[in-house]
């Protein structure tokens, strides 16, 4: 029987660190593309992050799995050869190389598919290819603060925005990234060429934001210029940072963000209730006893408006503040009310519903011992996207790898004596 796996026979080239690349070979991995992961002779710097053994750190193992790690030094004059012949053998180059390096190495995409007219180059940016930002440097954090992101959460400490906790941009980018690849490789059946895949960590943070980034400009654009015109005098004067945010035009009704679409607090933790549509507004209305008068309040009178959903507002917290989150979810289930229990990601790790539908993946890591992780994320029928075992110790294969390129045992030799690369951690 044929392997169903979508990706056997394809070889990726990963050239790439932190989150967005290596995340994106994992989900290639998953789906049985043979992954090399070309890292420098110390290692992706994930390795380092708290490593619980030599070179393996929980964040290097979430986002790593299924893969051949080759270190190499790709400033060595000798490290040209390596690359050119790994290019030569690959399917799919992924790179998030700071800007300028690629092409000094000859690994930016112009270069690689002129010399291999098949080959699919993925590279991720910080912030585009073009403009005044695009040879920045970016990391998530900076790039939810560049894009708006950090301030559309809604998280402040001494008076800042924060980010979210998760590294949202990056993870968004990694898979618009994995599904130009896909793309690129549907085409080549086609056409029989390969190309360029583009992504940046900019654009996937206004993807999130999708709800947010309209403007149909006889409605918005008015009140758009006017906040402009509030921020830029609010940031002449020195106003706090909550005070600019304010400012700020909301796509969602107040009824959205003070009753139907939030969290409440319960008598012994919180719940967040969703409730969209009129029919789901007025069932909830219902289940609390609570009545909705908005149509005694004049049409279009945008102050009464909110006046009216600051009340409602409170005699809702009220209610919900009766009953714990247990007592409310089982209510609301019933009704049919979209609803749920506010957890903390270390509640997900042994969640029956998660568990249920194999979202978490278990393995034995030859470092670290039984391991728990993400699973993949894509579902495809009989095994289609299988979790990838563990990527084996840094350095490990580099030999092997090299051997599969066409190098002589003297030549690897030579690359390990010159300090190209190398088979262990330093």
């Amino acid at each position: 029987m044929p392997d169903p796996r979508p990706f056997v026979g394809l070889t990726v080239v990963e050239f790439g660190q932190f989150i967005a690349v290596p995340y994106c070979g994992q989900l290639l991995a998953d789906g049985g593309a043979r992954v090399i992961k070309v890292e420098p002779l110390a290692g992706d710097p994930v390795r380092q992050l708290a490593p619980l053994a030599p070179g393996e750190s929980r964040l290097f193992v979430c986002r790593n799995r299924g893969k051949h790690s080759l270190p190499l030094d790709l400033k060595h004059p000798a490290a040209a050869r390596i690359i050119e012949a790994l290019a030569g053998s690959a399917d799919v180059v992924l790179t998030n190389l700071r800007p300028g390096l690629g092409a000094t190495l000859g690994l930016d995409a112009a270069t690689l598919v002129r010399r291999h007219p098949r080959l699919i180059v993925g590279n991720v940016t910080g912030f585009g290819t073009r403009g005044p930002d695009a040879g920045l440097p970016a990391m998530d954090l900076v790039v939810q603060a560049r894009s708006g992101l950090m301030a559309a959460a809604g998280r402040t400490q001494d008076g800042v925005p924060v980010s979210a906790d998760p590294p949202i941009a990056d993870y968004m980018c990694a898979v618009t990234l994995a599904f130009g690849i896909v793309s690129a490789l549907f085409r080549r059946t086609v056409t029989g060429r390969g190309g360029e895949v583009d992504v940046s960590l900019l654009m996937a943070a206004l993807v999130v934001q999708n709800n947010a980034m309209v403007r149909v400009h006889g409605v918005d654009g008015p009140p758009h210029a006017a906040s402009l015109q509030a921020l830029a005098r609010l940031r002449a004067g020195g106003a706090p940072v909550a005070e600019q945010l304010a400012v700020t035009p909301s796509f969602r009704t107040p009824a959205m963000t003070g009753v139907y679409y939030r969290t409440y607090a319960t008598r012994d933790a919180a719940i967040a209730v969703a409730c969209v549509s009129p029919g789901l507004q007025r069932a909830l209305m219902r289940v609390l006893g609570v009545a909705d008068e908005i149509h005694k309040t004049p049409a279009g009178d945008r102050e009464a408006e909110v006046r009216h959903y600051a009340a409602l507002r409170t005699r809702m917290e009220a209610v919900m503040a009766s009953r714990t989150t247990a007592e409310w979810k089982a209510i609301f289930d019933v009704h049919g009310i979209p609803a749920a229990g506010v957890k903390i990601p270390l509640e997900l790790l042994d969640d029956e519903q998660v568990l249920a539908n194999g979202m978490l993946h278990d393995f034995e890591h030859f470092a670290l011992g039984p391991v728990r992780v993400v699973s993949t994320p894509v579902r495809l029928d009989d095994a289609g996207f299988t979790p990838a075992p563990a990527t084996p110790a840094f350095g490990s294969e580099a030999c092997e790898i090299l051997r599969g390129l066409g190098f002589t045992e003297v030549e690897i030799d030579g690359f390990l004596a010159a300090g190209v690369t190398r088979t262990r951690p330093a």
